[in-house]
């Protein structure tokens, strides 16, 4: 059993390239960019490619390549259950809904006019998002009608850039002072307010739909779950000053009592229920009631280094340090 890996500088290979060096599994180092890559990988019955949602060849790319391998049968991770709905709110939206999964519910129109009628009957803050966009990133808090009208109107009109410059470099700014950055990627970020991403400019404006959500106060911070075959892991995460997010805050508690195992209860059952090899949750709770928000199956998985420890679907606690990349190979290999 042979392993093919797409190496990036991020994210989850390095590990499983260490991985395969420490247990002698044979593999090779792979670019699934290659116009040979269905030859490359022909003698390996396992393609392995953590894709990320900010690089704007992997959004094109990526899915249609690991999906086709998956066709041809070999086993892949991502595989289809598990990365269709990859940083797509919208997919997700209607995939939770036909679960029947317990979500903070959202409400999408690809009408202008289904939209409007929909604000006059409706009551605000409400959270509108783009269907892309992790961190936080392209998630607002809309606060009467008149804002609704006017981010409908653009929706509909010239669109929204999938790359919110200005929130960029105030994102930027805040981690700076929280010695969480540096001046270099406020720099890079007051640069961008002058020449663009290339994600940016390949997506493109996203127009023709608006996806909104309830917004459930008093939350003072969400819970990640994240679920890898039988095993489960979370952690707790603020919101930032003087905001309603969580996500991306960096302000973050690993202990185990922190963690609602309600929590880890639906996001076993949901996994089961998706079929997905991993996924991450992020819940926030309605009068104690845990609700989903999203779901994703890429991580940054260095922040649970310092997770004390995971449960399993007895919801047994069990203590010690892992790395999580490890488990997803390990079950790759099976």
């Amino acid at each position: 059993m042979k392993v093919a890996i797409h190496s990036s500088s991020w994210g989850f290979s390095k590990d499983w390239i260490n991985y395969c060096k420490k247990k002698n599994i044979p593999f090779k180092i792979v670019d699934c960019y290659s116009t040979n890559i269905i030859d490359d990988v022909s003698d390996c019955s396992i393609v392995m490619w953590h894709h990320h949602h900010t690089s704007a060849h992997d959004v094109l790319f990526a899915k249609q390549l690991l999906f086709s391998l998956e066709q041809s049968g070999k086993k892949v991770f991502p595989n289809f259950n598990t990365a269709w709905h990859f940083d797509d709110k919208l997919g997700q939206k209607y995939l939770l809904e036909a679960l029947e999964a317990p979500i903070a519910k959202s409400y999408s129109f690809f009408k202008k006019t289904d939209a409007f009628a929909w604000i006059e009957l409706n009551t605000f803050p409400k959270v509108f998002k783009l269907r892309g966009g992790a961190g936080s990133t392209n998630v607002k808090l809309i606060k009467s009608r008149r804002e609704a009208y006017s981010i409908v109107k653009k929706a509909f009109g010239k669109g929204i850039l999938p790359y919110d410059k200005w929130g960029d470099l105030k994102e930027n700014l805040r981690k700076c002072k929280l010695g969480k950055s540096n001046m270099i990627e406020v720099l890079k970020s007051a640069r961008r307010l002058f020449y663009s991403t290339q994600f940016a400019k390949t997506v493109g404006p996203q127009r023709g739909y608006v996806l909104f959500q309830d917004f459930i106060e008093d939350n003072t911070f969400d819970i990640r779950v994240v679920t890898i075959a039988s095993r489960a892991f979370a952690i707790k995460r603020l919101v930032r000053d003087n905001d309603f997010r969580a996500s991306g805050s960096g302000f973050i508690e690993y202990s185990p009592t922190e963690i609602n195992l309600e929590c880890i209860r639906i996001a076993f059952e949901t996994s089961k229920k998706l079929e997905a090899q991993v996924v991450a949750y992020d819940f926030v709770f309605d009068n104690g009631k845990p609700l989903i928000v999203e779901i994703n199956y890429g991580y940054a998985h260095e922040a649970y280094f310092k997770c004390p420890g995971y449960w399993d679907k007895q919801f047994e606690f069990h203590p010690g340090e892992f790395n999580s990349a490890e488990w997803i190979m390990e079950m790759m290999l099976g």
